[in-house]
This record gives C-alpha cells, sequence and structure tokens, in this order.
C-alpha cells in the first residue's frame, strides 16, 4: 500500500493498458469488448470490460447527457480504467466518449502516469447503427421520445487518428476482435498469464 495517497502499490511486473473502444450507439462496441475479453480470458489474461452505460449507472447517477457531464463520466470511466491497467489489467471500454477532447484527456492521463492506451474507432455509419438500434435510441428519438442522441441530434466527433478503425459493417465480430487482438500484439499489450478478473461490471 502506498503510503503517499493510500492506493495499492503499482507492480510494473504485470503489464496492463486500457483499450478504449469508442463510437455511436449500436456501433458494436459492447459486442467487441466482450468478444475480445472472451478470447484473452480463455488465454489466461487479467481482464476487465468497463461498459459505458453500466458504468455511468455506478459512479455517475448524478450526471445528466450535457457537454459537462458527459465529459466527467468519461474522465471518470477513465480514471478507473488507468487504475485497473496500472495494476497490470488489460482494460477494454466501451463507451460512446463523443468529445475528443474528453478522450484525449484520458489518453494523457494514462501517458503521464506511464500505462499503455489505445484508441479504437468502431466506425460504423449511423445508418447501419440505426439499423441495429440494440436499445431502440433511434426508433426513440424518430418518434420523439429521445434527444440528444449522439451522432443523431447530439455531436459526435470521430478519432482522426485513432490507434484502429474497424468497419463493423465490413466484417464479422470475430474478424473485428481478431483485430484488436493483432492490434494489442503489436504494441506489446497482450498482458501477462497471472490470473482473471471477471468481465462483469
Amino acid at each position: 500500500m502506498s503510503a503517499s495517497n493510500g492506493e495499492p502499490a503499482r507492480n510494473p511486473q504485470w503489464r496492463g493498458g486500457t483499450v478504449w473502444l469508442t463510437g455511436l450507439p449500436s456501433a458494436g462496441k459492447t459486442t467487441i469488448a466482450i468478444g475480445l475479453a472472451e478470447r484473452l480470458l480463455a488465454e489466461g489474461h487479467r481482464v476487465q470490460v468497463l461498459d459505458g452505460d453500466e458504468v455511468r449507472a455506478a459512479l455517475s447517477p448524478d450526471l445528466g447527457f450535457s457537454k459537462e457531464d458527459r465529459d466527467a463520466n468519461v474522465r471518470r470511466i477513465g480514471y478507473v480504467a488507468e487504475l485497473l491497467a496500472s495494476h497490470g489489467v488489460t482494460v477494454l471500454v466501451s463507451a460512446i466518449a463523443p468529445y475528443a477532447m474528453s478522450r484525449e484527456a484520458v489518453r494523457d492521463l494514462h501517458a503521464a502516469r506511464g500505462v499503455p492506451y489505445l484508441e479504437v474507432h468502431v466506425a460504423t455509419p449511423v445508418e447501419v447503427c440505426a439499423d441495429r438500434d440494440v436499445k431502440s435510441l433511434y426508433a426513440g428519438q424518430a418518434a420523439g421520445e429521445v434527444r440528444g442522441l449522439t451522432g443523431v441530434d447530439d455531436p459526435y466527433e470521430a478519432p482522426v487518428d485513432p490507434d484502429l478503425r474497424i468497419p463493423t459493417q465490413h466484417q464479422t465480430v470475430q474478424e473485428s476482435v481478431r483485430e484488436v487482438r493483432a492490434l494489442l500484439t503489436a504494441r506489446g499489450l497482450s498482458g501477462s498469464p497471472l490470473g482473471q478478473v471477471s468481465t462483469g461490471t
């Protein structure tokens, strides 16, 4: 335990990192994250999925959906992700994170603490997302029941230079998982097979 700030001592022997999957609602972020987590867990790696909706409900019930609140939510998720990653966990974040500045703030946090960070843009077109409409958000927006839907009547600032861009409309989930897995290997972030952390949040 660190005497200075009460945080557990960070173990540099465990190579963790954060992979942030950003994209529109129903782009396939969580599906890819869970698929990758299952693969990494089967290989014996330490993995945690942080689903944006679940983390918001648990950590940010006080926040709404203004730009300021969305930014605050992203920063909170980023803090938790960095903390886990600094202790050897491969953290897979599936969260819209619509604004470039807040995503960059999370990257900067990781960089300042020497923790690897990768940004994956799940670049599914809004028309495809609307067809999938996993949570009926697009239908609700069209009916006037949902306001502030990212990518429709609220901005989404797509990453200009992500570490990986995935066009899910042109490939299977398995292919997308393989691409992110290959990225982890290429960046030396395959993790260390030292145990498992549940994908549940």
